[in-house]
C-alpha cells in the first residue's frame, strides 16, 4: 500500500468509495440524506481538505483521509477492505506530521467509534446534532499527545 496526496483526478473514485462506505456503515442515514451529501462532498468538502489517498500497487484508491489542520474531517475505506489496516495506515500517515489529532464521529456508527477508540482516541465531548444541525449525534474524540 502506498499513501500519496490525492489529485483532482482521484475525486470520482473517492466519491465512489465514500458512497459504498456510507451505504455499508451509516445505516441511520436515509437514501435522501446520502443523495444530498454526495454533491456537497464533491463540490465543497473534498476540495476544502488536505486529502491523502491509500492506493494499491496499480495506483487504484482503496481509502482516503481528509484533514483540516489537526482535525480528521473524513476517513473512508473501500467496504470490502475494512479491517485490513488501511484506516490505521492513513491515520498513522496523518499523525506523523501532527502533534495532536481530533475527529468527530457519528455516535450511530458503532464500527467507526470502535475503530477510533481502539486506535487510541478518547472522547472529549458529545453533540446531539451533526454539523448540519440534523439529529445525528456526534462524539468528539481526540488523540492524547
Amino acid at each position: 500500500m502506498i499513501i500519496r496526496q490525492a489529485t483532482n483526478a482521484d475525486h470520482p473514485q473517492l466519491l465512489n468509495i465514500w458512497l459504498r462506505s456510507v451505504r455499508a456503515t451509516h445505516h441511520f442515514l436515509q437514501k435522501s440524506d446520502i443523495e444530498a451529501l454526495l454533491p456537497q462532498l464533491r463540490d465543497i468538502y473534498l476540495p476544502a481538505v488536505e486529502l491523502w489517498v491509500a492506493v494499491n500497487t496499480e495506483d487504484y484508491p482503496t481509502g482516503f483521509i481528509g484533514l483540516n489542520e489537526n482535525h480528521v474531517e473524513m476517513l473512508f475505506i473501500e467496504p470490502d477492505l475494512r479491517g485490513t489496516g488501511i484506516g490505521r495506515a492513513l491515520l498513522n500517515h496523518a499523525r506523523s506530521s501532527r502533534n495532536q489529532m481530533s475527529v468527530d464521529v457519528n455516535e450511530q456508527n458503532p464500527e467507526a467509534v470502535g475503530f477510533y477508540l481502539h486506535y487510541g482516541f478518547v472522547q472529549t465531548g458529545r453533540s446531539p446534532l451533526d454539523g448540519e444541525g440534523r439529529p445525528f449525534p456526534l462524539l468528539h474524540l481526540s488523540l492524547p499527545g
